[in-house]
């Protein structure tokens, strides 16, 4: 074999080792590279969350004006309304007629609604006896909400509070008293929401009322993040492509959110749908999912 061919020989064998050379360092690096499970993670992230109590209660009048004569021997002539028409201060409800001849009329002493009638014609009214009609003064009602005794200190007048009404919906209102005293037996109290609006509401409905009492805000992960074991809350975070369990402190939730009062810092990469397959040190191929 001459010269030329000795060097090409030895220029293969050369490219031979760099390449042999490569595939072993590539080997040494997926051997170091963790070949672990895809898993979504997202970023803990800042949030507020509105400290709440819920209530239940029925909707009643706020102020029940009663409209009787000031005087008895009365008899009712004419009606001129009825349950559940609006009526303006000053307007006639009934003529009712004294025994010596004339006319008396009736009137409303204030605008709101006719909550109940009792006025027939014929029938005898007086001062003393049942009320010829009872008004919901100015329109005005408040939900009357029982509220158990471990949350009712937490509640204050003008606090907002979101209310839904059995046919009426969503409603806005305000805490305008809270009862000093519980029920001995059922240990629930009293809070008097008033509610806002012009909405046409039934008296006795049903209606439930959300109170914000105060706002906190800090790390948020979803609910789905969190595992529960007999010491308490962890998380999952990824460090290195690995699995490093944390034990957290929770707080409030709303919107499928839970809030981290101890325990991550924002920012940290967490698996978004924790799972007891995942363990401490498993490596794991992380997928960004959006908060």
């Amino acid at each position: 074999m001459g010269k030329s061919g000795l060097a090409v020989t030895a220029f293969g064998i050369s490219v031979l080792a760099v390449m042999a050379l490569a595939q072993a360092a590539a080997a040494a690096d997926n051997t170091d590279a963790p070949k672990g499970a895809a898993v979504s993670v997202l970023k803990a992230s800042k949030a507020c969350f509105d400290n709440t109590v819920e209530v239940s209660g029925l909707v009643l009048a706020r102020d029940e004006t009663s409209v009787r004569p000031d005087r008895p021997g009365l008899k009712v002539a004419e009606v001129m309304v009825d349950a559940g028409d609006t009526v303006t201060a000053g307007q006639n409800l009934a003529r009712l007629t004294p025994p010596e001849g004339g006319a008396i009329m009736i009137q409303a002493p204030v605008a709101g609604t006719i909550l109940t009638s009792t006025a027939t014609i014929g029938a005898f009214a007086s001062g003393r006896g049942e009320a010829l009609f009872s008004i919901i003064a100015r329109n005005e009602y408040d939900l009357v909400g029982l509220v158990p005794s471990a949350q009712i200190g937490k509640l204050a007048v003008n606090q907002t509070a979101r209310i839904r009404i059995v046919g009426a919906g969503e409603l806005d209102g305000k805490i305008r008293r809270v009862a000093p005293t519980v029920e001995p037996n059922s240990q629930l109290g009293q809070a008097f929401i008033g509610i806002t609006g012009n909405a046409k509401l039934l008296a006795n409905s049903f209606g439930r009322a959300i109170i914000k009492i105060g706002q906190s805000c800090g790390v948020a992960v979803p609910l789905t993040a969190i595992l529960y074991d007999a010491d308490g809350t962890v998380v999952q975070v990824v460090r290195a492509q690995r699995i490093e369990t944390k034990r957290v402190e929770i707080g409030l939730m709303a919107g499928g959110q839970v809030e981290i009062k101890d325990g991550l810092a924002e920012g940290d990469v967490v698996v978004s749908r924790a799972g007891a397959l995942l363990r401490e040190g498993d490596p794991v191929r992380p997928v960004m999912a959006s908060n």
